[in-house]
C-alpha cells in the first residue's frame, strides 16, 4: 500500500482541481463536462492501469524484476546483444529512465504542495505559508533518507490503508446525495464529451493524466512484492477507493460548482479539514518517498548497465537488498525538488510540467512490451494490434494533450530528460572507449599466467586479492606490482563481481573458482555472481569461496587487497567530440570510492594502476 500505491493514491488531491483550472477554465462545471471528465478518469484507470499494466505488462518480469531498464535487459537477453531491435530497446529504455528522473523531481514537489494547499481552504490567510512549509517538509524527507526506509516503512502500510478508506468515506456521501454521477461509469459520456467539444476534451486529457501518475511504480516495484499482491491490492482496495472518490468529487461539483477551486478538500466537512490536511501530508510524504526510492533503484540499475558512473550505494537493511541509499542521487534530487518548489510555488503551476514525463514513460514501456510480445512471445498480430490501438491510442492522446503544454511548463521534464539522456549516452560511449583501452593495457590473463609459469619471478609469503571487473584480462594492479616490485605473493586471487541481471543470487550459487596456469602455481580466479539487489562485498565473496572450496588452503582474514585504478587525463584524440570528453571526465570524478563500494578494509588495501588520455 505505501510503496507501490503511494503516488497514484494521492492523485485525487490535485487531478480534478487541475482539470477545471487548465486553459483558463475551459472545462466548465456543467453536467456534460463533469460527467465526461469523470468518465475519462475512470476509463483511464481501467484501460491503462488495470488492463495494460496489471493484465499484461507486469507479466514481463526479468527474473521477478520490473521497470523499464529491466524490460530492456530482458529483450536484449532474449534477442541477443547484436540485434538491432535489442539496441533500439536500450535506447528507448535510456529515454524512459531519463523521463523517470524528471518524474522523481516533480512528484515530491507537486504532491507535498498540493497537500499543504489544503490549509488555504480552511483559512485563505495561510496561503503565504504553503511554500515555506512545503520546503521544510521536503528538507526533512531528504535528510531522513540516510537512515533508510526500514523504520518508517512499517508505518507506510497502515497510513495508506487509512488514506484509501478515507477516500471512500469522503466520496460515498456525495455519490449517495447525487447518484446521477454514476452515469460517468459508462464510456459513452467520455466519447460524447470528446465528440461534442473535441478541443476542450483534448485539453482536459492533459490534466486527466494526473489520475494515473504513479502507474509506472506498479511495474517498477514488482521485484519487491510480486505481481499477485500488487494486483490484489489494486483490485480490492485502491481502484474502488479512487473511483468512488472521483465520483464523489464529480457529484459535489454538479451540486455546487463553486467547489471546483479545490474539489478534494471541499469533500470534507469544515471540522475535518485540518485532520485531512495532516493525513494528506503524510500520504504525500509516503508518495514522495516511493518515487525517491525508485530513483535510487533506477540509478543502481543504470550504474550496473554502464549508463552512469559507479555511485556510492549504502545498504540500509540487512534483510531487504532493495532498501538502499545513494548520497549523490539524494543530494541532486533534493536540490532539484527544492528549486521546483521555490520557482513554481503552487501545485497548479507545476501540474503543467507533470504529465509529459509520465505519459512519455507509459508510451515507451508499452512500446517495449509490444516488442517483447511480438518478437519473443510470438503473440498473434491481431492481439498486439488490439492492445496497441486501445491502450496505445489512449496513451498517445494523453501524451499529445500534454505535449501542447510544452511552453507553459511541459519543457521542464523534457529538459531534465534531455540532460540525463546526454549524460547516459556520453557515459556509455566514453566507458566503452576507455575500458577498451584499459583491456588492451591489461592483456589476456590466460597468456599472462602461461608466461608467468615460464619465468623465475620471486614469490613471497601472503595472500594478495585483486578485485577486477573483467575476468578475461590481467588486473592493472597485478601487472604493475610485477613490473615495479618483481615479486608475486604466494597466493594470488583475481576476483570478479559479475552482475547477471537478476534481482538476487543465492549464496550457494554465487561462487565459481578457476585455477590459472600450471597446477599449484597459486593463482586462481574467483567469479562471484550477484543480482541487482545484492551487495558487492568482496571479503564476503572470498569467505564464501573458501567455505565452498576448502582446497584453496588460504585464510581470508590475512588477505591484502590490491585495487586497480585507471586515471583518465585530457588528451587530443578525436574519438569523441570535445564537449562529450569534458563531460565524461567530469562524470568520472563522481565515481564512488571502490574501497567502500567493494567493502574492502582500508588498512589492508593498496591502490595501483595506470592512466590513459581522452
Amino acid at each position: 500500500m505505501g510503496v507501490v500505491f503511494g503516488d497514484i493514491g494521492t492523485s485525487p488531491l490535485y487531478s480534478m482541481q487541475t482539470v477545471f483550472s487548465i486553459h483558463g477554465g475551459a472545462v466548465r462545471a456543467t453536467s456534460e463536462d463533469v460527467l465526461g471528465v469523470i468518465s475519462m478518469v475512470i476509463w483511464s484507470l481501467l484501460l491503462i492501469v488495470t488492463l495494460a499494466y496489471i493484465g499484461f505488462i507486469m507479466r514481463a518480469d526479468n527474473h521477478g524484476e520490473g521497470g523499464i531498464l529491466s524490460l530492456a535487459a530482458l529483450i536484449r537477453h532474449k534477442l541477443g546483444k547484436t540485434s538491432h531491435r535489442a539496441g533500439a530497446a536500450v535506447v528507448l529504455a535510456i529515454i524512459g529512465a531519463s523521463l523517470f528522473y524528471g518524474d522523481s523531481l516533480i512528484t515530491p514537489a507537486i504532491s507535498v504542495m498540493s497537500a499543504i494547499e489544503g490549509i488555504e481552504v480552511v483559512d485563505p490567510g495561510f496561503a503565504e505559508y504553503i511554500v515555506p512549509l512545503s520546503a521544510l517538509i521536503l528538507t526533512g524527507l531528504f535528510v531522513a533518507q540516510r537512515w533508510g526506509t526500514g523504520k518508517i516503512g512499517k508505518a507506510f502500510g497502515p497510513v495508506m490503508v487509512v488514506w484509501f478508506l478515507v477516500l471512500l468515506v469522503l466520496g460515498v456521501p456525495k455519490v449517495v446525495e447525487n447518484p446521477s454521477v454514476l452515469r460517468a461509469l459508462s464510456p459513452t459520456y467520455a466519447i460524447a464529451f470528446a465528440l461534442d467539444r473535441p478541443f476542450i476534451a483534448f485539453v482536459a486529457l492533459g490534466a486527466v493524466v494526473l489520475a494515473v501518475t504513479g502507474v509506472e511504480a506498479l511495474y517498477a516495484d514488482m521485484g519487491h512484492f510480486g505481481r499477485r499482491p500488487i494486483m490484489l491490492g489494486w483490485l480490492y482496495l485502491v481502484l474502488p477507493a479512487l473511483a468512488v472518490n472521483y465520483l464523489g468529487q464529480g457529484a459535489m461539483i454538479l451540486d455546487n460548482p463553486s467547489t471546483i477551486t479545490n474539489p478534494f478538500f471541499n469533500l470534507a466537512p469544515q471540522w475535518a479539514r485540518i485532520p485531512l490536511v495532516a493525513l494528506a501530508a503524510c500520504a504525500t510524504i509516503i508518495a514522495s518517498q516511493a518515487v525517491i526510492s525508485g530513483a535510487f533503484s533506477v540509478s543502481r540499475q543504470a550504474t550496473r548497465s554502464s549508463l552512469l558512473p559507479r555511485l556510492r550505494v549504502v545498504q540500509t537493511s540487512r534483510e531487504q537488498g532493495g532498501q538502499i541509499y545513494m548520497p549523490t542521487v539524494n543530494i541532486l534530487l533534493f536540490l532539484g525538488v527544492l528549486t521546483l518548489v521555490l520557482v513554481f510555488r503552487s501545485s497548479g503551476n507545476l501540474a503543467a510540467a507533470y504529465g509529459l514525463s509520465v505519459t512519455g514513460t507509459l508510451l515507451l514501456e508499452l512500446s517495449l512490451f509490444l516488442l517483447l510480445a511480438q518478437a519473443v512471445w510470438k503473440w498473434p498480430f491481431a492481439k498486439v494490434a488490439a492492445l496497441a490501438v486501445f491502450v496505445g491510442g489512449l496513451e498517445i492522446l494523453l501524451f499529445g494533450a500534454n505535449a501542447v503544454k510544452v511552453l507553459s511548463g511541459g519543457w521542464l521534464p523534457l529538459l531534465i530528460a534531455a540532460c540525463f539522456v546526454v549524460v547516459m549516452m556520453t557515459w556509455k560511449r566514453g566507458s566503452r572507449i576507455m575500458w577498451g583501452r584499459r583491456a588492451s593495457m591489461e592483456g589476456p590473463i590466460e597468456a599472462f599466467a602461461e608466461q608467468l609459469a615460464q619465468s623465475t619471478v620471486q614469490r613471497v609469503a601472503g595472500l594478495a586479492v585483486y578485485p577486477h571487473g573483467n575476468p578475461a584480462t590481467v588486473p592493472l594492479a597485478l601487472r604493475r606490482n610485477l613490473e615495479s616490485n618483481h615479486v608475486l605473493h604466494e597466493n594470488c586471487v583475481v576476483i570478479t563481481m559479475k552482475n547477471i541481471g537478476v534481482p538476487h543470487v543465492r549464496a550457494d550459487q554465487r561462487i565459481t573458482v578457476t585455477h590459472l596456469g600450471e597446477p599449484g602455481n597459486g593463482i586462481v580466479r574467483i567469479l562471484c555472481k550477484v543480482g541487482f539487489n545484492d551487495s558487492q562485498d568482496v571479503p564476503q565473496a572470498l569467505r564464501l569461496a573458501t567455505m565452498e572450496y576448502p582446497e584453496l588452503g588460504f585464510d581470508p582474514s590475512e588477505a591484502m587487497y590490491m585495487l586497480s585504478v585507471f586515471r583518465i587525463e585530457p588528451g587530443q584524440d578525436s574519438c569523441m567530440p570535445r564537449p562529450q570528453k569534458t563531460l565524461f571526465r567530469f562524470l568520472e570524478k563522481f565515481s564512488a570510492n571502490r574501497t567502500q563500494a567493494l567493502h574492502l578494509p582500508p588498512e589492508r588495501t593498496t591502490v595501483m594502476g595506470a592512466q590513459a588520455e581522452l
